[in-house]
This record gives C-alpha cells, sequence and structure tokens, in this order.
C-alpha cells in the first residue's frame, strides 16, 4: 500500500491533482489508514498512470471517464475506444493546424520588420490592430490554441 506522498512520487501525479480526481470520481475514494491517511494498492497506481498518460495526450477529462468506464468492461467493443481516440486524433490535428497558422503570421509579421525604430515596428502595429493579420479569423480570446 502506498501513502498519496508515495504514490505521487511513482506516478509523477501531484498529491492536489491525485485529491481532485478522487473528488470528480476518476480515482476511487482511497482506503484509509488507522491514522485517516490515504493507502492506495497497485490497481489505483496503475489506474492514475493511465490517467496521466491519457491527460499527456490531451485527452479531455470527460474522454478518459469514458475510456475507464470501458477498460473495466473487457467484454466491451473496442470501436467505442477507437472513436475516442479517434475524436482526440482530430482536436491535435486542429490544434496542429492552428499552430502551423500562427507560426505562419509570426513569421510574416518578423520578416516585414524594417528593423527600425518601435514606432514604424510591423510587429507592434500587427498586434495593435488583427485587422492586419493574414490571418484575421482569430477571435483574440485568451484561451491556448
Amino acid at each position: 500500500m502506498l501513502t498519496i506522498g508515495k504514490l505521487s512520487t511513482s506516478t509523477g501525479v501531484k498529491v492536489p491533482t491525485i485529491r481532485y480526481y478522487e473528488e470528480i470520481g476518476l480515482m476511487p475514494e482511497a482506503e484509509r489508514s488507522a491514522g485517516n491517511q490515504r493507502l492506495y494498492g497497485a490497481a489505483a497506481a496503475h489506474r492514475l498512470s493511465f490517467i496521466r498518460h491519457a491527460r499527456a495526450l490531451g485527452f479531455p477529462l470527460e474522454a478518459i471517464r469514458d475510456l475507464l468506464g470501458l477498460a473495466d468492461q473487457p467484454e466491451a467493443s473496442c470501436a467505442a475506444v477507437d472513436a475516442i481516440a479517434r475524436k482526440q486524433l482530430a482536436a491535435v490535428r486542429q490544434r496542429i493546424d492552428r499552430l502551423r497558422a500562427l507560426e505562419d503570421e509570426l513569421v510574416r509579421m518578423i520578416g516585414a520588420c524594417a528593423h527600425g525604430a518601435v514606432a514604424d515596428c510591423r510587429v507592434i502595429e500587427v498586434l495593435g490592430d488583427h485587422r492586419l493579420c493574414a490571418h484575421s479569423d482569430h477571435d483574440g480570446a485568451d484561451t491556448p490554441a
């Protein structure tokens, strides 16, 4: 049995994140020691490693919940798992496309720079007026790509 600190160290998942995963039901509620310390077995460590790897691949928590549910049903069709993975792949490809468009815009902005005074700086000008961007379909929201 592992304490939450040892589970954190062995899986690379921070203690508050482990508690959060328990709170939202991705991880089962831990057993407790006589001193009320959380205790985890090998199955919990395996489940947490699964969650960590899925998060590293960008899967949203609801998709991970679905995958875990399917993993708990060995007789379930692999088609459902494939569908979730395909959806994630499509999302990753969309992010890559947006990042490539951002890269192109940054290269264009930097390339248009006259290397003179800031008052004549194309980068500052474009950042100040998004209509000057070649890809002005950006919504300007402060959300990650």
